[in-house]
C-alpha cells in the first residue's frame, strides 16, 4: 500500500508542475499548453507569445516557486526550532523590518525605487539579526519564549516606524500598498538576481539542520544527550528563516500566512511532525499555493492584476483562528 506521506508529496509535486505550466499558459492573454511547451523546448523562438512566455511569465513563475518554497521553509524551520506550530517568520520580526525598509525607499526616495527590494533584505535581515541579540545572548538565551516574546517586540518597533513614515508623507504611501498588501510583478530577472544568493544560503543551512532539528522534538535534555546543542540548533533554524523570509519579501512584498500555514497543513495531511519530511514537502506545498494563487490572482479580473497577499489571507486567517482554538 503507497503509504499517506508518498501520496501527500506526490500530490504537492503534481500540484507544482501544474501550476507552473498553468501560470505560463493563462493571464490577460491565453497561450495554449502545447504552445507553451513549444515555447519552452524551442521549437519557437520569435512572436508575441514567445515574449509574453519567456520575458514576462516565466521569470513571475520561477520567482513564485522560489517564494513560496523559501516561506514553506521559513516556516517549517521555525516551527521545528520553537517547537510551536504558530511560529512563521512574522515570530522573528522579519515582516516588519522588510516592510519598513521598503517603505523608506518608497516614502523617502520615490526615484530610486530599484532600492525597494535590496533596503527590504537589509532591514528584514536586521529586524532578525535584533532578536538574535535579545533572544540568544545573555542570561536564559536561546529559550524559546524569549524568542518569541522579542521577535513581538520588534515586530511591533518597525511596524510602528513604517505607521510614522505614512502618516508622515500620507501623498506617497499609494506607491507603497502593492508591496505591503504582496505581489508578484513582471519585472524580469534582474530582482531575482540580486536576491538569489540569499535564497540559496538559506537553503542550504535548512537543509544542514533537518537532522538535528528532528532531534529537537525529543526535547532539550534528550537532543544534548545526542551531542545536539539546541541553542545553537535554534539560532540556526532561525537565521536561515530570517535569509529566505527577507528575501522573500524583497521579490514579493509582505506575503502573510503562508509560512504559518503550509508546514501545519503538511504535518495533518501527512500524519507526521519529522521536520525530514515537512521541510521539503513544505517547500512543495509553498511553492504549490503561492503559483496557483498568483495565477489566479492574474486571471480573476483579467486584464486587471490583483495582488496575491489578499488571496492568501483568505486561506490563512480561517486556518489561523482554527489552529488558535486548538491551542488555548
Amino acid at each position: 500500500m503507497i503509504s499517506r506521506r508518498v501520496i501527500v508529496a506526490a500530490f504537492l509535486a503534481l500540484a507544482t508542475v501544474a501550476g507552473a505550466v498553468a501560470s505560463l499558459a493563462l493571464g490577460a492573454v491565453e497561450i495554449p499548453f502545447g504552445d507553451v511547451i513549444r515555447i519552452l523546448f524551442g521549437s519557437v523562438d520569435s512572436g508575441p507569445d514567445y515574449e509574453i512566455v519567456r520575458t514576462l511569465r516565466l521569470p513571475r513563475m520561477v520567482e513564485a516557486l522560489l517564494v513560496g518554497a523559501a516561506l514553506g521553509v521559513a516556516g517549517a524551520c521555525l516551527q521545528g526550532a520553537l517547537s510551536n506550530p504558530l511560529a512563521s517568520p512574522d515570530v522573528i520580526g522579519v515582516t516588519g523590518g522588510a516592510g519598513f525598509g521598503a517603505m523608506l525607499v518608497i516614502i523617502l526616495l520615490p526615484a530610486q525605487a530599484a532600492l525597494v527590494p535590496l533596503s527590504a533584505l537589509v532591514f528584514g535581515l536586521v529586524a532578525a539579526t535584533m532578536v538574535f541579540l535579545i533572544g540568544f545572548v545573555g542570561e536564559r538565551a536561546g529559550g524559546i519564549g524569549r524568542v518569541i516574546l522579542a521577535g513581538i517586540a520588534i515586530a511591533s518597533l518597525f511596524g510602528a516606524g513604517t505607521a510614522a513614515l505614512m502618516a508622515a508623507f500620507p501623498e506617497r504611501v499609494p506607491a507603497g500598498i502593492f508591496f505591503l498588501v504582496g505581489g508578484l510583478t513582471t519585472t524580469g530577472w534582474e530582482t531575482l538576481q540580486q536576491v538569489l544568493p540569499y535564497f540559496v544560503v538559506g537553503f542550504i543551512v535548512a537543509i544542514l539542520l533537518v537532522r538535528p532539528l528532528d532531534r529537537l522534538t525529543l526535547g532539550d535534555e534528550v537532543a544534548a544527550s545526542l551531542g545536539s546543542k539546541p541553542r545553537r540548533i535554534r539560532f540556526g533554524a532561525a537565521f536561515a528563516a530570517a535569509l529566505l523570509a527577507s528575501a522573500a519579501a524583497a521579490v514579493a512584498g509582505l506575503l502573510a500566512f503562508l509560512g504559518l500555514v503550509v508546514p501545519h497543513m503538511v504535518r495533518l495531511a501527512a500524519g507526521t511532525g519529522r521536520t525530514t519530511y515537512v521541510m521539503p514537502v513544505s517547500a512543495l506545498g509553498g511553492a504549490a499555493l503561492l503559483v496557483w494563487a498568483d495565477t489566479l490572482a492574474r486571471v480573476i479580473a483579467a486584464p486587471v492584476e490583483l495582488p496575491v497577499g489578499p488571496l492568501l489571507v483568505l486561506l490563512g486567517v480561517p486556518v489561523f483562528l482554527w489552529l488558535l482554538r486548538k491551542a488555548v
